[in-house]
């Protein structure tokens, strides 16, 4: 059970990023982007995900290279299952991370470009639902 609870968890973080990508929940310096004019800003944004892109095209590729070494070997605890259906996980979770970054770009960039904070905008929105939370107990 060990072995397929790792797994496991592998897969559930792979699958997490990529819809923490979707929502852009993952950790960012929205401050300091905001802080640039908006022209460095909007560049500095387009750097920024051409370097996660990238990393994740080279994450997709090695995770396939990897699959390809792994061609024959089963599980020790469940012998019928493959190791590479087990580490697909990793060239599949950089697509998917790849697709919910380009698909989450256009309201980023708007967002960005108009100045105004992710981080900011969730913690206004929790603020404002506790307090409808609040005034609906009273």
């Amino acid at each position: 059970y060990d072995e397929v609870a790792a797994i496991m968890l592998a897969w559930i973080t792979y699958y997490g990023s990529a819809l923490a990508a979707l929502h852009r929940r993952h950790i960012g310096f929205d401050t300091v982007l905001l802080a640039m004019p908006v022209k460095a800003r909007l560049a500095a944004l387009l750097v920024g995900e051409a370097i996660v892109l990238i990393f994740f095209v080279l994450m997709a590729r090695a995770g396939l290279q990897v699959l390809e070494v792994l061609a024959g070997d089963t599980l020790i605890s469940l012998t019928w299952v493959p190791v590479q259906f087990t580490q697909s996980i990793i060239p599949i979770g950089a697509i998917l991370f790849i697709l919910c970054q380009l698909l989450s770009l256009p309201n980023y960039w708007k967002i960005t470009a108009a100045g105004v904070s992710l981080e900011h905008a969730e913690i206004e929105e929790e603020v404002e639902a506790e307090m409808i939370k609040n005034k609906d107990r009273t």
